[in-house]
């Protein structure tokens, strides 16, 4: 089952949204890293194919405000400064629409992290008024939590070059390649080919690591909590495999 696909069945959580709005934004900035490859260094900036794209995550980042909002949480300073980083991202894509596919990139470059950050910092409001319905899942180690949120962020490739595949992310929190395969095998995570930048210029694709519907909701319940200690082992030594593994994502 795709994102989509569980967006249609199951009402997700206002944290749940964000996550997946994430998703959709570095799916997007993909889109447009791999169309820049192919320009050449003198060419011009190119179409606005990127249009259609960018109005559907203004739309749907609206829509993750209208959810927010529909909890009917207090208002406090944290609750703002999360409306209002939406609203910016939504302006930030209504804008990108009119500009060329550089100048596009540009505008949407941080937008997968700032949704999980308006995640983050909702799931801590919702936590702390009594709102969050999720009970944290104790399975995830503190590595594999780490591996979730970077997933999330946009942060995480996987490259093959001389047949020996190597894991790509952020230095200050690395994500082992046994660390993705473990969350693959439990159907947290999977791959979706050829869909990130290359490592360098006129190098092939890398897959790009995205959260499943069920790595969304893992990682939801438990953003922004303390992190357990350092080789704690899981609550559990397994999750409980789907009769159905998800499919890849179609684009």
């Amino acid at each position: 089952m795709t994102a989509a696909d569980a967006l249609l069945f199951d009402v997700p959580t206002p944290v749940e949204r964000l996550l997946h709005l994430a998703d959709q934004y570095t799916r997007h900035n993909d889109m447009l890293d791999l169309h820049l490859a192919k320009l050449a260094a003198d060419a011009a900036p190119g179409d606005n194919t990127h249009a259609d794209s960018a109005k559907q995550l203004a739309y749907d980042t609206r829509t993750a405000i209208t959810a927010i909002r529909a909890e009917r949480l207090y208002a406090s300073t944290e609750m703002t400064e999360i409306l209002a980083r939406l609203t910016q991202l939504a302006f930030l894509s209504t804008a990108s629409a009119s500009h060329d596919v550089r100048t596009a990139r540009d505008l949407t470059a941080l937008a997968a992290d700032a949704s999980v950050g308006c995640a983050a910092a909702l799931a801590t409001e919702m936590r702390r008024r009594g709102a969050m319905a999720t009970a944290p899942d104790d399975r995830l180690s503190a590595e594999r939590r780490t591996a979730l949120a970077e997933i999330a962020r946009g942060h995480v490739t996987v490259s093959n070059l001389f047949d020996r595949e190597r894991a790509q992310s952020r230095r200050h929190n690395r994500v082992r390649l046994s660390t993705l395969r473990a969350l693959e095998k439990h159907h947290l995570a999977d791959r979706d080919p050829s869909s990130a930048p290359a490592t360098y210029i006129g190098g092939p694709p890398q897959d790009r690591i995205r959260l499943t519907p069920a790595g969304i909701t893992a990682l939801a319940s438990v953003i922004a909590l303390p992190q357990p200690p350092p080789g704690t082992p899981p609550a559990a030594a397994r999750w409980p495999t789907p009769a159905h593994p998800p499919r890849a994502r179609s684009h």
